[in-house]
């Protein structure tokens, strides 16, 4: 019998400060990014974002139209802020999950207790916070 992956998060530093930023830049409303990286035996490593072409937003909804996306395999997920300061998903993020996982920013978009990753079904996953010199595996 298989046993089930526990799926992890690797959050390389570059990633997750650009995230703060792109937060703090958007806030008071919320701020949508996509998560590039890959996935491996359960190990979500993020190590790029992309600005999703024809993004909208404002203070209780980020979103955009995933037609327009070129084909990229590298997507593994969305990075979202929550300016109301609550990083629990909320049922729109759930039935608007994207890719592996969903990571919620929570306000003040200060630092990595401020940054929170969840599957599809709203559990949340263990974020490993990664200097970008960290020895590759």
């Amino acid at each position: 019998m298989k046993q089930k992956l526990e799926r992890k998060v690797i959050l390389k530093k570059d990633v997750w400060n650009g995230i703060l930023s792109y937060c703090k830049m958007k806030h008071p409303s919320e701020g949508i990014l996509i998560l590039k990286g890959k996935s491996k035996k359960g190990t979500i490593t993020i190590d790029g974002l992309t600005i999703p072409p024809f993004s909208y937003s404002d203070q209780t909804f980020a979103g955009f139209p995933q037609s327009f996306l070129p084909l990229d395999l590298s997507y593994v997920g969305t990075a979202h802020s929550h300016p109301s300061g609550s990083a629990e998903p909320s049922v729109t993020d759930l039935h608007n999950f994207f890719g592996l996982v969903s990571i919620i920013v929570q306000s003040p978009y200060e630092n990595d207790e401020d940054i929170f990753a969840w599957d599809s079904s709203g559990n949340q996953l263990e974020i490993t916070f990664e200097s970008n010199d960290a020895q590759k595996n």
